[in-house]
């Protein structure tokens, strides 16, 4: 039997069988799943699967695998199951009426209303920017290797490096597209709808418009802009939609709310969207070049427990709109100092303990931890240990303030760690590499010194 059929018939057997999984989904490295009944679902024995890095209870029960097997398992599943991976099956017959299911049904909605709006709102956010991940890191990674084969003294003109650049920068010229249409999903819309509302934003024609004496900007709101737009064309959708009769919804309803988000956008949302997009990166780059050192260590020190929350990918129109407004991301290699401590302390813990599962764990996840895919550590290893976890913010935080000190920036967003020199400024990717080892050291250290004894291996 493969792995992932391995691995997908535990978890089902544990999260109380194929009837009780209502809906599923993945993103990089986690299987996200919502019971029908809670109260069926076994968390210790999913935990105790052999390939299981970790469980994270939320909205979704999200189980941490590691990536690629993921999707792989998340595919068996799927067959097993006959659900959809990330769709909702509303078919009653399988939903369990008895008044145990009830109660567990009953406790999640509760559950919900008590989340406050803030983490609602940022994973919400999160959940618009989950699917795109693998196509802007694919397309980053390409461009920064891409700018580097250009800074070493390929030509520019060159048809291999032309097609790399088209590769590369593709998806950055339409992202709006791809936010809007996923926006449009998250707020109840049509996906169309929401591609076409963000359209409005980044195309080229807005330049031959012209609004209280000033040319409309292409592009100008950014992704912050595109998110309103489509976020309203969404609303203006399902409030119409309620009005209209049947027989020319089809006709009526798409057209009145795409005309209306056309104009409320280039009287309203784009500029709204361009000064939110302003305080944002401004702010940003004040908090850098006031705070120095001191906001290094502070960002990339407190950037893994955002990552438990899963809260870390809302943080991506911050990454876009500092790209699109200033040219580059001075961010993002501080916050990837965030994996590079948990990548020292994991070395440390792997030569102190004597624990020969904990030992398995940390070699399976090493390797893509240093890629920059921390989560089979954080939730394998240093979160359930609990202190190394410390130990690892400890060591992110002075690499964060080595990578703020020479103000180290990326041309484009993807994963962290080793690939994320390609994206750096080429004359600084040598400064990141430095920075990116003082995590691991300093991770390590505080860790070997007093982040980890072998007592805390027993329930590993």
């Amino acid at each position: 039997m493969r792995k992932e059929e391995r691995l997908a018939k535990e978890i089902t057997e544990q999260l109380g069988g194929t009837g009780n999984i209502a809906e599923l989904a993945s993103c990089m490295t986690r299987l996200r799943v919502k019971p029908v009944d809670e109260s069926k679902v076994n968390l210790n024995g999913i935990k105790d699967i052999d390939g299981v890095m970790g469980v994270v209870e939320a909205e979704t029960l999200q189980i941490i695998l590691g990536p690629g097997i993921v999707t792989k398992v998340a595919d068996e599943v799927s067959r097993m199951t006959g659900k959809n991976v990330s769709s909702v099956d509303d078919d009653d017959e399988e939903i369990d009426t008895s008044l145990e299911g009830l109660a567990a049904r009953t406790k999640a909605g509760l559950n919900e209303k008590n989340a406050t709006p803030f983490k609602l709102f940022l994973r919400k956010i999160a959940s618009i920017f989950i699917p795109l991940i693998p196509a802007i890191v694919a397309s980053g990674l390409i461009a920064g290797i891409n700018n580097v084969i250009i800074k070493s003294g390929g030509d520019p003109e060159s048809t291999l490096v032309q097609m790399l650049d088209l590769i590369g920068w593709g998806l950055f010229g339409y992202l709006g597209v791809f936010v809007g249409i996923n926006t449009a999903k998250e707020f109840g819309g049509s996906p169309a709808l929401g591609g076409a509302a963000g359209i409005l934003l980044i195309n080229p024609g807005l330049a031959n418009i012209t609004l209280f004496g000033e040319a409309l900007v292409p592009g100008r709101g950014g992704l912050i802009g595109v998110m309103l737009a489509a976020a309203l064309v969404a609303f203006l959708e399902k409030r119409i939609r309620k009005v209209v009769p049947s027989a020319i919804d089809i006709i009526v309803t798409p057209t009145l709310a795409l005309l209306i988000t056309g104009f409320a956008t280039f009287f309203v949302l784009q500029p709204v969207g361009g000064f939110l997009s302003d305080i944002i990166t401004k702010g940003l780059l004040g908090v850098l070049d006031v705070g120095g050192i001191l906001a290094g260590l502070v960002l990339a020190g407190t950037f893994l427990p955002l990552v438990v929350t899963g809260l870390h990918q809302g943080l991506t129109p911050v990454h876009m709109e500092l790209i699109n407004s200033i040219g580059d991301d001075p961010l993002l290699p501080i916050l990837a100092m965030g994996g590079a401590g948990q990548v020292g302390a994991a070395f440390a813990i792997y030569f102190k303990t004597k624990n020969a599962r904990l030992k398995k764990v940390i070699k399976g996840g090493l390797p893509v931890g240093m890629l920059g895919i921390g989560e089979p550590l954080i939730f394998g290893v240093t979160l359930p240990l609990g202190r190394p976890f410390l130990t690892a913010c400890l060591g992110a935080a002075v690499g964060g303030a080595f990578q703020a000190f020479f103000k180290i920036a990326t041309v484009a967003i993807g994963v962290s760690g080793i690939p994320l020199a390609f994206l750096v400024h080429t004359n600084q990717i040598v400064l990141y590499l430095i920075g990116l080892l003082i995590a691991y050291a300093f991770g390590f250290l505080f860790t070997w010194m007093f982040g980890f004894k072998e007592e805390m291996a027993k329930n590993i």
